[in-house]
């Protein structure tokens, strides 16, 4: 299981391996933007957490595995209308990918 490590107590937010690629696809673009978000997911137990994603809150990205999977387009499109709204950025499943995938990770 990766870990998302967010702000300054280190938070740990497990996250599966490929969604985590996917997440910090979007995450790091709209950081470079300078652009701050709502990040929304579920615990294993169902309960839910936000916390506030800014470019001035440190945050980490540890991958488990040695190679960056291939990236679905259409999720992180997915993902990327999700942090353009109000409520924010929420992990979404996986939809099926139509052919796009993009390298890095």
């Amino acid at each position: 299981m990766a870990m998302l490590i967010y702000g300054p107590s280190s938070t740990e937010i497990p996250v599966e391996d490929r969604a985590l690629s996917h997440l910090k696809a979007v995450m790091l673009a709209k950081l470079r933007r300078n652009e701050s978000f709502a990040f929304t997911w579920e615990d294993e137990s169902g309960a839910r957490s936000t916390v506030w994603i800014h470019p001035a809150i440190p945050l980490q990205f540890k991958h488990d595995g040695g190679q960056p999977p291939g990236l679905n387009k259409v999720w992180i499109d997915h993902l990327m209308q999700s942090a353009n709204t109000t409520a924010g950025l929420r992990l979404v499943p996986e939809p099926p990918n139509e052919g796009a995938v993009l390298t890095g990770g």
